[in-house]
């Protein structure tokens, strides 16, 4: 649950404002009901069941796009109703629902929810002055700009941040982070529709020297430019991982044995011809392992590492296609 928390920064947030809601509401609503107030303790629980609900549902379904704008809903609305219920006091509570209304939905989403509530405040709020509804619109307007502000850089911060965790700083294509969550999913697909997917475990020869004899700075351009050269020249559905150092997965959904060979052999000649460096031309060693039906990734991914092995043993620059799994266990070779 809490990995989850952390890697999920809206359910965070749903979650958080979801237990703030209720350990916030459930005292007044108590309240109300112990004042006679039953109207209002009613629609303090609808709240409650509508912020508690829309938590539940992001929980369930990891949908935090639609559970975060009912939550906004309920709690921006919710709150004009009280407010029209037991007159000033309730104009309080629709601060805190036009802040959270920005870290539940999208910023422009928000202002709309935001400018109905308030206009809908004003509409049927009782305002001893116009001077009172002057001040709460001004402030009303200073909170909903600086909550925009923040959470507008605060989503594109997370963003950055999100992109620096999955994305090799060095070539511009995603990590081992990244690939293992692609893998998965891809294997996810293969499962649900038989369609075939494979990947081709890729390491540069002899990519030690390169650094020795020219220098990391030479080797880097190296791996920048095998990147540019495999982008250029791969489907757009076919995805680049660096897995580290000077090796490379590349994954091909929707690919069979006859179409992995030609891919082979065309992206051995486009290293040859086009990625070099002081000493020539570069060669690659390839392990290429299909998925079975079935097999697990880690077993998937096992399977190329071992064909790689056995490329680099027969003498590099060369592809070696694993055997097929048995029930996602990979055979010996």
């Amino acid at each position: 649950m809490f990995q989850r928390l952390r890697s999920d920064f809206r359910l965070s947030i749903i979650t958080l404002l979801g237990l703030s809601a209720f350990l916030g509401i459930t005292p007044f609503a108590v309240l109300r009901f112990h004042q006679g107030d039953v109207v209002t303790g009613v629609v303090d629980v609808l709240i409650l069941c509508g912020v508690c609900g829309g938590v539940v549902y992001a929980w369930m379904t990891g949908d935090t796009r639609r559970s975060g704008f009912v939550m906004a809903i309920v709690a921006s609305f919710g709150a004009v109703v009280v407010a029209g219920l037991v007159g000033d006091p309730g104009l309080f509570w629709l601060y805190p629902c036009l802040i959270t209304s920005f870290f539940l939905t999208q910023p422009r989403v928000a202002i709309a929810i935001n400018v109905a509530a308030v206009v809908l405040m004003v509409a049927l709020g009782d305002f001893s002055s116009l001077e009172q509804m002057g001040s709460f619109i001004s402030t009303v307007l200073v909170v909903s700009a600086c909550t925009f502000v923040f959470a507008s850089r605060n989503e594109d911060q997370r963003r950055r941040l999100e992109h620096l965790a999955i994305i090799d700083p060095l070539t511009g294509v995603k990590n081992r982070r990244a690939m293992d969550e692609e893998l998965a999913i891809a294997q996810a697909h293969a499962s649900r529709t038989g369609i075939s997917c494979a990947l081709i475990l890729l390491d540069i020869d002899h990519f030690k020297q390169i650094n020795d004899e020219y220098g990391h700075s030479v080797g880097d351009a190296v791996l920048v430019n095998l990147v540019n050269v495999l982008r250029r020249n791969t489907r757009k559905s076919d995805q680049l991982f660096r897995y580290g150092g000077e090796e490379f997965v590349l994954l091909l959904p929707a690919i069979d044995g006859s179409g992995l060979k030609t891919v082979i052999g065309n992206v051995q000649q486009l290293l040859r011809n086009h990625v070099k460096h002081p000493g020539g031309s570069i060669t690659a060693s390839f392990g290429v392992a299909e998925l079975d039906w079935g097999e697990r990734v880690e077993s998937w991914l096992a399977r190329a590492d071992d064909a790689l092995y056995q490329a680099k043993e027969a003498g590099r620059d060369q592809a070696v296609f694993a055997e097929p799994g048995v029930r996602g266990v990979p055979q010996s070779a």
